[in-house]
């Protein structure tokens, strides 16, 4: 009798808490969003006296667009190229390019990138041993599409933010 009340107390325990969960409303603050605003609140108790709306906008605004974007770009001797390009701070960037091939080896290049407002651009520049100069038009605030050397949109050159990436794996067709 003892046996069988431990795993109907277990079993219970598991549907009282489920059910709670459940009823509980769902957040929708992201975690992101919900440190920033535990940094501002903590700043605001640390300095009351202080005006701190100079901090809301950065004043470079490369530093807005960073972040990590995904894509799985054309390849004309291969069945494609999963490409994940990072935007870091002080504006550095990394780019990990691994063509959809028998061998999954992964190719890296690290360099610096700059933003042109104007021109609603984002040049990449390797450090050491890179290949060329990458250009990519922002599009809107989760689109990067690179362009050609003439600086036109290349079709299907295409590399989301990884927030609004629906998903990270890639479906080979």
């Amino acid at each position: 009798m003892r046996a069988l009340t431990k795993p109907l107390q277990h079993n219970l325990a598991l549907f009282l808490f489920s059910s709670l969960l459940a009823a509980m409303p769902a957040m929708a603050v992201s975690d992101l969003e919900a440190q920033e605003g535990f940094a501002r609140a903590r700043s605001k108790n640390l300095h009351p006296g202080m005006d701190h709306s100079a901090h809301q906008n950065p004043a470079d605004k490369s530093q807005e667009f960073r972040g990590v974007f995904y894509g799985y770009l054309p390849c004309s001797d291969c069945d494609g190229v999963k490409t994940t390009l990072s935007l870091q701070q002080k504006n550095n960037y990394l780019i990990v390019i691994q063509p959809a091939k028998q061998s999954s080896r992964e190719y890296f290049e690290r360099g610096k990138y700059d933003w042109n407002v104007e021109t609603r651009t984002v040049v990449l520049t390797p450090t050491k041993g890179g290949t060329k100069t990458r250009r990519y038009h922002i599009e809107d605030e989760g689109t990067l599409i690179q362009l050609n050397e003439d600086g036109i949109k290349m079709e299907d050159y295409e590399l989301q933010r990884s927030d609004t990436y629906k998903s990270r794996e890639v479906h080979i067709h």
